[in-house]
């Protein structure tokens, strides 16, 4: 399965995506139904009052201000004042309310965005860099955030004093008001034109920042590196080019969302000018009043200063869709490893099999070529091999971070696809030789993952760790289970970290127990006292060890030899050894 989030699709793809996206987008805000209605309410309460004041100026004028009876100039303000009053009440109201709704909206969009990251296999992160989904989880789902609290309502009342004052237009004097509003026929036909075109300039710069983001990411997690050989110029060369593409697309995207601005003004002023040369005609011919002009003039601008907003506005819309099609694209991704039902249990005495399995990445060669083989309970099975030949992958498959292309993986007689994650992590322990761990303390390393212990306190704790033949392990660390631990920290050495993953994966009591070069960043007396502790593991536990050290797997009961995607029998280990040393392939 491709898991890119970056893969190219067609228009019409793109476009039945985009409705996809929105239904979904609506369905993530339909709780906040009461308050979108409230913030609507508000809205439209002050819409009207705003298209009410031009009506009371111009009457004031011809009414009062020419026949100079002021007493009623001053009731009029009185209303005027009562009116404007009300409308900031109301626009405070749906600002409050909408500034909720983007922030309740931006927490759970980003709980949803986490919570499907942690549902996704491994494939998934080989296809995706790490900075493209923190733009993801940050600046994209900002982008929505600022267009529900400040956009939204802006676009929604926008809209009402524009269609309202365009009515009261047209009801003061049809063939005046007709003539006002036609350059928005004009902008309606421009904007039409117009919205892919700013939507894809938007896409293409919220994936710049993905990459930016990437290539920074990137450079910080390899800085060791960086500074040891002494090539600070590559990373520099290579964020220069990410963060060219950036300003580039940056300064396409920026014209693209200013393009309406002088466009609507524009506009704007035609309908002025229209309603100036025509109004002053009708004045002089008598079919008008300086009132209704001044009315006129109000309406007008209540019509094209929406209109000037809504060009503004549906810049942010665009760009918040365009941030939307990145987050729902990654929500509609679907982890390929189901757990199927109903799977046929096979009576064996083994605790995994491999039957005619291959397996190739996606868009890659097949990396296993039909492999069968079987371990039993209780023995210790080496994997060794050149690299490359596909041991890693073949120990992946069996704690089921893949899925194979073909054939069938069983764990206890049953189909590996049948257990869930909590069932199969419990059967399984993985060591890998680059440990991950979390920020926190060696205890909340330890726990991660193991229920059992988790509401123990440091006593029982330890007291577990001694009956494990952990407890040398543990001495290790300064402050025992209180010892701090920063993930991206050197305060603690490369061999500690893999000494907290033995040991998380030791205490869950596996019945199979796989290390991928575990012992590669640990010295010699420790290495020894590790395979002390393999060794008094329970008799029922299985032990898969990948190692290019030869002499951690001389006491192996079994060693497979793994070279160009198959898996033999090595015979003995000097048979094994010799094999490792030439590459040679079993016929």
């Amino acid at each position: 399965m491709n898991y890119d989030l970056n893969q190219a699709t067609s228009p019409k793809a793109e476009k039945n995506a985009t409705y996809k996206a929105l239904r979904k987008l609506l369905a993530l805000i339909d709780d906040e139904r009461r308050t979108l209605l409230m913030a609507f309410g508000a809205i439209i309460v002050n819409s009207g009052l705003t298209l009410v004041g031009p009506v009371v100026i111009g009457r004031t004028i011809d009414t009062y201000i020419q026949t100079k009876q002021f007493d009623g100039v001053v009731r009029n303000a009185g209303f005027l004042l009562v009116i404007y009053v009300i409308a900031f009440g109301t626009n405070y109201l749906q600002t409050r309310l909408m500034g909720g709704v983007g922030q309740r909206t931006l927490f759970k969009l980003r709980n949803a965005v986490f919570n499907k990251l942690q549902e996704l296999p491994v494939a998934f992160f080989n296809q995706n860099k790490a900075g493209d989904l923190i733009s993801r989880i940050n600046n994209d789902t900002d982008k929505l955030n600022q267009f529900f609290s400040q956009s939204l309502m802006q676009f929604v009342g926008s809209i009402f004093i524009m269609t309202g004052a365009g009515l009261f237009l047209l009801f003061i004097d049809l063939p005046l008001g007709a003539a006002a509003l036609s350059p928005t026929l004009l902008l309606l036909l421009f904007t039409n034109l117009t919205a892919a075109w700013v939507k894809r300039k938007n896409a293409v710069n919220l994936k710049s920042v993905g990459n930016l983001s990437a290539e920074i990411q990137e450079s910080l997690d390899n800085f060791k590196v960086v500074v040891a050989f002494n090539r600070r110029d590559y990373f520099r060369k290579r964020f220069d080019e990410a963060n060219q593409q950036n300003y580039q697309t940056s300064i396409g995207a920026g014209l693209a969302n200013n393009v309406f601005l002088p466009v609507y003004g524009m506009a704007a002023n035609i309908g002025q000018l229209i309603v100036l040369t025509f109004g002053i005609y009708l004045i002089s011919t008598g079919n008008f009043t300086v009132g209704l002009l001044i009315s006129f003039f109000s309406y007008v601008t209540n019509v094209y200063n929406p209109l000037r907003q809504l060009a503004t506005l549906w810049s942010n819309f665009q760009v918040a869709l365009a941030g939307w099609d990145r987050i729902s694209h990654l929500l509609a991704m679907q982890t390929n490893l189901q757990t199927i039902s109903n799977p046929v249990t096979l009576p064996t005495d083994s605790l995994l099999t491999f039957q005619h399995v291959s397996f190739s990445y996606p868009n890659g060669q097949e990396v296993l070529h039909n492999i069968n083989f079987d371990l039993k309970r209780g023995k210790t099975y080496a994997l060794v091999g050149p690299t490359g030949g596909g041991k890693t992958t073949t120990a992946s498959l069996i704690a089921r971070l893949y899925d194979p292309t073909v054939g069938t993986v069983l764990l206890d007689g049953k189909d590996i696809r049948a257990y869930t994650a909590g069932e199969r992590s419990r059967k399984i322990g993985f060591i890998l030789q680059e440990p991950f761990l979390f920020t926190g303390t060696v205890r909340e390393n330890i726990l991660y993952g193991n229920e059992a212990y988790q509401n123990q306190s440091n006593e029982q704790l330890a007291a577990a760790i001694r009956r494990a033949n952990l407890d040398r392990l543990l001495e290790r660390f300064d402050e025992g289970l209180d010892t701090k631990v920063q993930a991206s920290s050197d305060a603690i050495s490369l061999g500690q970290k893999q000494l907290i993953a033995f040991m998380r994966a030791v205490l869950r009591n596996p019945e199979l127990l796989i290390l991928d070069e575990a012992t590669a960043n640990i010295d010699t007396v420790t290495e020894q006292l590790l395979d002390e502790i393999l060794q008094n593991l329970p008799e029922t536990t299985t032990r898969i060890i990948i190692a290019h050290r030869l002499n951690t797997i001389e006491t192996a009961d079994e060693i497979f030899f793994i070279n160009a995607g198959e898996v033999t029998q090595a015979g003995s280990f000097t048979d094994a050894v010799d094999r490792l040393l030439h590459g040679k392939r079993v016929s």
